[in-house]
């Protein structure tokens, strides 16, 4: 059974590398070449009559930028792949590309391996990305869990236990803190032990290192 060609369209203001890039693409099984643009504006002008299943986009061009032109496709057209392409290994346009709508993420030197896995991948629905923005990407996921895990801890805080944390950052004994808060020095020990607890500290260096890190004193 023959596999149906998947049209493709490159959108890039840098000529030789557009060109280039069509090279490659017209002589790849399965690709058809739906045409090409060099700047946002052309894209959006000919991106419905061209119909592409799959656009490799510029990020950075003059006038309207490859995210809003793809975040202003994809709102005609839900059903379209869109592939960034950056000269940058950077993530600074990650996020914005993948919110507006984008399935990948290239550098402009990857090689003919990559950029067949890439089409056959965003053919099947599922996002590529070059090596070095995989891992960004993951370093993003695990950063983004360290801190809902983070928000997680400090909810669980009760409204005495960050009245001591201020206290104790501020150099006070359990002592000096009972006398404040006007109750016995071993139920602010408790509540220091709670605060070790929650956040899995050692002690109470720890804990003030902790909580001058998150900002949770002044």
């Amino acid at each position: 059974m023959n596999q149906a060609k998947r049209r493709i369209m490159v959108v890039d203001d840098h000529y030789i590398f557009r060109n280039g890039l069509m090279v490659l693409l017209q002589d790849m099984e399965h690709v058809e070449l739906a045409g090409q643009a060099s700047s946002g504006e052309e894209f959006l002008e000919k991106v419905n009559e061209l119909k592409p299943d799959i656009v490799f986009m510029d990020i950075q061009m003059p006038g309207i930028s490859g995210i809003e032109a793809t975040r202003q496709a994809m709102k005609q057209n839900p059903e379209l792949k869109v592939v960034a392409l950056s000269m940058f290994g950077e993530s600074q346009y990650l996020d914005e590309m993948l919110q507006a709508g984008a399935i990948g993420y290239l550098l402009k030197d990857i090689g003919w391996q990559d950029l067949t896995k890439a089409i056959q991948n965003i053919s099947e629905g599922k996002g590529y990305f070059s090596e070095e923005m995989l891992i960004q990407v993951t370093r993003k996921v695990y950063a983004r869990k360290e801190e809902e895990q983070l928000r997680a801890v400090i909810s669980r805080f009760t409204k005495r236990e960050l009245e001591i944390l201020d206290l104790v950052c501020k150099g006070f004994s359990n002592n000096e803190i009972a006398a404040k808060l006007e109750i016995s020095p071993r139920t602010v020990g408790g509540h220091r032990n709670n605060l070790l607890t929650k956040t899995g500290l050692p002690n109470s260096a720890a804990l003030v290192s902790f909580a001058l890190k998150n900002k949770l004193v002044a």
